[in-house]
């Protein structure tokens, strides 16, 4: 069992739902829970990037206004599949919303197909599917372009307008807090080696028996050893946690039926890749820190980003994140940072 490290970013992770029937409300709340977030002290808020369903579908578009919102919560996907986008303009967006945010965007991203793009390529490749590169290398190219490596053959002036070889515009230190989520050894070390942040999330690979947490730690150490920067190597770990300190008797009782509708699931292997899924930790801040605490990941990262469940209310949000920064994290070693 690792030493225990300090706690010292909290953050969460929503996928912004809506009604279809009113997106616009849905989209809102997302804003207001951010900016509730901000105010509750939290480091960071995550945005879960989704295509053809009622969640997010432009994170970017949801940063630049959650920038204008607030000023010192910083603001990341978790994950933008770059396999969906086109690193060139994806640059040029998020650095943009990064001077806009005064540097506060975080951007993840996953590599490899993206999920059920068979069900959609012709709407986004329609003529170029098969010779898409959907592996790491997309993923470098963006990290290129954001660091203001040269991309054209020309620069200077054309008429009366100015060109430059770079994208533009550069955000200084955004190629810096780019993070890639994994969810093997393979993508860990590959992280690692290439110098990204990484996140853990609640699901990974179990390529070392049917235990989450051992195959969870493997992977962080495997990113860590192959990282320039070994243990100092930003990690942040990704799990559903449900504190029910403040929560009404109705909110326990959907909370407790979630939760148990959800751990058929765990300790055990799915699909080919036999993908293992964290159990939900609910109960009052004490008991779930006492879970926490007792975890090896948990015990050697400082950064967490608390996922949100899918299908609660926006009240039920507002509840978990006061109890989340109010409770849990200080019992946890956490502070709001002076920011």
């Amino acid at each position: 069992m690792p030493e225990s490290t300090p706690l010292t970013k909290l953050g969460f992770l929503t996928i912004g739902v809506f009604d279809p029937a009113d997106p616009a409300a849905g989209h809102e709340q997302t804003l207001d829970t951010i900016e509730l977030g901000e105010r509750l002290g939290f480091d960071s808020a995550w945005l879960r990037h989704r295509h053809l369903q009622y969640g997010i579908s432009s994170p970017v578009a949801v940063m630049a206004a959650a920038s204008q919102r607030t000023s010192t919560i910083e603001l990341g996907t978790a994950v933008t599949p770059i396999g969906a986008e086109n690193p060139f303009r994806l640059a040029e967006d998020l650095a943009t919303v990064d001077l806009l945010s005064h540097g506060r965007i975080n951007p993840g991203f996953s590599a490899g197909t993206p999920m059920n793009i068979d069900k959609y390529r012709d709407a986004i490749y329609p003529t170029t599917y098969d010779l898409e590169d959907f592996d790491y290398e997309r993923l470098l190219r963006f990290r290129s372009f954001v660091r203001g490596d040269v991309v054209s053959s020309f620069e200077g002036t054309q008429g009366i307008e100015v060109f430059a070889n770079t994208v533009q515009p550069h955000s200084a230190g955004l190629a810096e807090r780019i993070w890639y989520g994994g969810g093997s050894t393979r993508s860990a070390t590959w992280a690692g080696e290439n110098g990204f942040n990484f996140l853990t999330s609640s699901v990974v690979q179990g390529e070392s028996g049917d235990d989450f947490a051992a195959n969870q730690f493997e992977q962080v150490s495997a990113y860590r050893a192959a990282h320039p920067d070994g243990d100092r190597a930003r990690v942040s770990q990704g799990l559903v946690v449900i504190p029910t300190d403040s929560a009404t008797p109705t909110q326990r009782a959907k909370y407790e039926a979630y939760v148990a509708s959800r751990a058929g699931r765990v300790g055990v292997a799915h699909g080919p890749k036999r993908m293992l899924f964290a159990a939900d930790l609910i109960g009052t801040s004490d008991e779930i820190a006492a879970v926490l605490e007792a975890d090896a990941t948990f015990r050697s990262v400082s950064e967490v980003a608390f996922a949100l469940p899918f299908s609660f209310e926006h009240d039920d949000y507002v509840q978990l994140l006061h109890d989340i920064a109010e409770r849990l994290a200080p019992a946890l070693g956490w502070s709001p940072t002076a920011r």
